[in-house]
């Protein structure tokens, strides 16, 4: 029997499952993120999920992998002392950006510095036109000059981006083979390996972030490998979660860590895409809220949508422009610094603020015994009896009730004139509406009414808030997996191989080029072919094409898919069709008439999607009753206090199983809180289905 494992490096916990395609095998561990030595949690979870399996290391045949480790070391600024080569006139273009004020009126607005500090970005005397043509040749013994400067300097890694390196790469070429002579031991990125694609401050900024982070990933992964084999004797394959919603090798993982970066978000929004389709759900919002952060993602169709504009470093977390560009596919969500470990205080003003900042795996709560001093949402959640002390993580951790009612008396109480319940149900519901707003936002960006869907809600902390969320967001109804606190891990299990390539092609869809973009998609997908074939069989690789296309003077385009098969003059009319469909859903309303450019194109291919069965309890009946553990003192808005609510087990709860809220149902990462009225009931496949009751 061959068994896979998922392992989620989360901001204050690692989530690991071990599972198989029947989903008869189903274990389940969490433990604290080690920050430090991100991989030290990983075995520790290893260990504990194949030991309480009494699973053989042997027949582990995968482990699929997401880290927020990469993103970490952008935001920190711990990754390599990096250089930028460029054509000789855009040394500052990193820095002048895109000449835009994200904020208008914020005089002290700030903007992140650049990953190669301006003494490290140097300029050579070459030039390619827009067109390909050579105006100016690279002088080798000008690049051999720059090579013992970069020496000099100790140096670790360079991105090469040369203007128009998108339409002919001799150049970059040309100066990656001088480097590679001289500077064996320094990393590389070009660009036109990387994002060949038009726009040359994005394509920059994307080389930069690749090569800033591409040593910490290889040491990484490959220190992570080895001791996998070494101390868990696990010898099946290693895979890592991508950005977009696929897995790749580590070899490709190594070369290209940018496009990991979003690697534990994309693996939720991909279970709840799973879930979603084997409920009877294709369309959902799909809600994760962890120890740090909290996503939304919207489900439509089954499939979570793919963007490929993306900032990282963010110096104002929810605004645009704020960050590092990285033009790279991503599965498009919103991210909210809302998650158990945000820390509440007030603010100058008076003012209740919960979040961005989190008290994270170290110090954590306050709760958590472990040296935090701030009050944060789990403390919250722990005073408003919304959490057993004694059955944090099953029982294996204990919380701290006095410490956390203390902190959140003295820091937040009695500077706001609050009782202990107000202020700590006043930082729990901030922390929902915080979300629900977030998640509305989101919703309305992309033309859907968010009161229409379902929630799918996991996390370790997502069950405790997802029904206030939907009740605010007026959503019929929020479903709850078994297992929801390492309901990412579970994403990665449904991850296909996948790997995404470009070339941008500009042109006008009225008179497109056909023959040079029929070559351009063949060569992406020859390319897609020979890399996934190392470890499927060549017939199993399937393609998806796409085309990013605007109305003419436009200035940002939108993704389209491309039918498959033969790329010539008869395919305008869908190509057309399909933009207009693209455009109306995004913004309700085409241009009739006007004309329209295709700017790049775009091929993901991929390998078939893994098969997995819905877990499922065992040895539940089909009554709550025999499931009920005991009852407890939980806060009830409709009541502005405690009431006796009875608390039931989970893994107790049998297939159609009906009860009615006020209820808490624990398992052992994670705590369903219905704390008003409504309909829960459990399904076929073990989920929780709450129907919110809707005020009239």
């Amino acid at each position: 029997m061959a068994l896979r494992i998922g392992a989620d490096i989360g901001g204050t916990f690692t989530d690991l499952i071990l599972t198989d395609e029947s989903g008869l095998v189903f274990q389940v561990g969490k433990v604290l993120t080690t920050p430090d030595q991100p991989d030290e949690a990983v075995l520790v979870g290893v260990g504990q999920v194949l030991d309480a399996a009494g699973a053989d290391p042997g027949q582990v045949s995968h482990l699929v992998h997401g880290t927020t480790l990469f993103t970490n070391a952008l935001i920190e600024r711990k990754g390599a002392l990096t250089a930028l080569i460029t054509t000789a006139g855009f040394r500052d273009a990193v820095e002048i950006a895109r000449e835009h004020r994200y904020d208008m009126y914020d005089l002290y607005m700030r903007r992140p510095e650049p990953l190669a500090p301006r003494h490290l970005r140097f300029e050579l005397h070459e030039r390619i036109l827009a067109d390909g043509a050579i105006r100016r040749p690279v002088d080798d013994e000008e690049v051999r000059a720059l090579a013992r400067e970069l020496a000099r300097l100790g140096v670790e890694a360079v991105a090469v981006s040369l203007i128009h390196a998108y339409v002919n790469d001799a150049h970059e070429r040309r100066v990656a083979e001088i480097l590679a002579q001289e500077l064996p031991q320094v990393s590389l990125t070009l660009s036109s390996d990387l994002v060949p694609e038009i726009r040359e401050y994005d394509r920059t900024s994307t080389t930069l972030v690749n090569v800033y982070v591409k040593r910490i990933a290889e040491r990484y992964l490959r220190r992570l490998q080895g001791r996998l084999e070494r101390e868990r004797g696990i010898t099946g394959s290693l895979f890592v979660m991508q950005s977009n919603g696929g897995v790749c090798e580590v070899d490709t993982a190594v070369q290209r860590p940018v496009r990991l970066l979003e690697s534990g978000p994309a693996a939720g929004a991909l279970a709840a895409a799973h879930y979603g389709a084997l409920l009877g759900h294709p369309d959902l919002l799909s809600f994760d809220m962890g120890g740090t952060t909290a996503k939304a993602c919207l489900i439509v169709g089954g499939q979570p949508s793919v963007t490929t504009e993306f900032e990282v470093d963010r110096q104002y977390q929810f605004r645009k422009g704020s960050g590092l560009p990285v033009k790279v596919p991503v599965i498009e969500m919103i991210e909210i610094g809302t998650g158990g470990g945000s820390i509440a205080r007030v603010d100058a003003m008076r003012r209740l603020q919960v979040g961005p900042d989190s008290a994270g795996a170290r110090p954590g709560p306050v709760s958590y015994g472990l040296g935090g001093e701030e009050p944060t949402v789990t403390d919250a959640d722990l005073v408003l009896g919304y959490l057993d002390p004694g059955f944090f993580l099953g029982g294996t951790m204990s919380l701290d009730l006095e410490a956390a009612r203390r902190v959140i008396e003295d820091k937040v109480g009695r500077p706001l004139g609050l009782s202990l319940l107000e202020a700590a149900w006043g930082i729990h519901q901030l922390a929902n509406e915080s979300m629900a707003s977030a998640a509305r936002i989101h919703a309305i960006e992309r033309g859907k009414d968010v009161a229409r869907l379902p929630v799918f809600a996991f996390g370790g902390a997502g069950p405790v808030h997802a029904f206030g969320v939907g009740g605010i967001l007026r959503s019929p109804r929020v479903i709850y997996p078994l297992g929801a606190g390492v309901t990412s891990a579970i994403g990665f299990m449904t991850a296909p191989l996948s790997l995404d390539f470009s070339r941008s092609l500009p042109g006008p869809l009225d008179d497109l080029d056909w023959p040079a973009v029929s070559r351009v998609v063949g060569d992406m997908e020859a390319q897609g072919r020979a890399a996934l074939s190392r470890t499927i069989p060549a017939e199993q690789v399937g393609f998806r094409r796409f085309a990013d296309m605007r109305y003419r003077k436009q200035g940002y385009e939108i993704r389209v898919p491309v039918p498959n098969g033969r790329l010539d003059a008869s395919r305008r009319q869908e190509l057309q069709r399909n933009f207009e469909e693209v455009y109306s859903s995004i913004y309700g309303h085409t241009m009739s008439g006007a004309p329209v450019d295709i700017i790049s194109w775009r091929v993901v291919a991929h390998g078939p999607k893994p098969d997995l069965a819905l877990p499922r309890a065992g040895g539940g009946s089909g009554r709550a009753g025999s499931a009920l553990k005991g009852k407890r003192p939980v806060f009830l808005p409709g009541l502005k206090g405690l009431a006796e609510v009875p608390v039931y087990d989970r893994y107790a709860l049998g297939p159609e199983a009906v009860f009615q809220g006020p209820a808490v149902i624990e398992e052992r990462e994670s705590t369903v809180v219905v704390n008003g009225e409504a309909t829960i009931r459990v399904d076929a496949g073990s989920n929780l289905i709450v129907d919110l009751a809707r005020p009239n």
